[in-house]
């Protein structure tokens, strides 16, 4: 599932490749994603691309008054093509653009593609639940000690769950936990202040290192132009259940939290 990382690399190649560009023509081939494809997408058409914003999950593309909302579901990407390249089978959306066109690609269809107003943006229905975003400056050791204050879920699910802030996926997550020393199952409300603070700075740093990388390419993610990330071959624990931690040599375990693999070192993590 393309996480954080992920779609922040795929906007910024949208952006790089596109900005300033009229979009000259909207191809919805198959239209009924997550949700159906609204037809206002294409009141866009003649309009120039402004800026390219990433909120969470999602990639904004802004036309001025008018806006577009894609999110990649749990298979999408987003590929540079040629428009006169053929639609492979789970191409899905076709935008094409002075220098070039995008295709959404998505083989189980949970992606979306939304449009709104730009001053409706800040109250857009899907982003009411959502939380911070981990590099802005409302994400403090404070906010997450907050977030984090007598609860009995655990720390896992909790930094996963989007509410104190969003994008932290499951690798992340058992990256996180792992650099901070705490474990994945630990009730929130059990996690000392110091271990918080080491909490938080290992989340922006896992991050902005996966970004770094292009990202993880674990089943389908693959950026922009098809390459893969490589965030992954540095894990110390994701995936890599029975294998040495890469610190202290114990066999790395992994346990299910709220239906997810967890993985960790039973040493490292107190």
């Amino acid at each position: 599932m393309p996480e954080l990382p992920e779609v922040e690399i795929t906007k910024r190649g949208v952006k790089q490749f596109f900005l300033g560009d009229a979009l000259k023509k909207m191809t919805l081939r198959q239209p009924k994603l997550r949700w159906t494809v609204p037809e206002q997408t294409k009141q866009c058409l003649g309009s120039v691309l402004l800026d390219v914003h990433r909120r969470s999950k999602y990639i904004v593309l802004d036309f001025g008054t008018q806006v577009q909302l894609i999110h990649l579901g749990m298979s999408g990407a987003l590929r540079i093509v040629s428009p006169d390249e053929p639609w492979r089978k789970h191409d899905h959306i076709e935008w094409v653009f002075d220098r070039g066109a995008m295709r959404l690609h998505d083989p189980r269809r949970f992606g979306s593609v939304d449009w709104c107003l730009l001053r409706d943006l800040a109250s857009y229905p899907k982003w009411l639940h959502l939380g911070v975003e981990p590099f802005s400056e409302a994400f403090t050791v404070q906010h997450l000690q907050c977030a984090m204050r007598l609860k009995r879920t655990p720390i896992k699910s909790l930094i996963m769950g989007g509410k104190a802030v969003v994008g932290v996926g499951n690798i992340y997550a058992s990256e996180a936990l792992f650099l901070s020393g705490v474990r994945p199952g630990r009730a929130s409300g059990r996690v000392s202040k110091q271990h918080i603070q080491r909490l938080h700075a290992a989340i922006l740093s896992v991050l902005s290192q996966a970004i770094e990388q292009g990202g993880s390419s674990l089943r389908d993610f693959h950026a922009l132009e098809g390459e893969l990330g490589y965030f992954q071959q540095s894990c110390w624990v994701y995936g890599r259940q029975g294998q040495p931690c890469k610190v202290c040599g114990t066999p790395i375990k992994n346990k299910v939290i709220a239906q997810r693999a967890s993985f960790y070192c039973s040493v490292c993590q107190q």
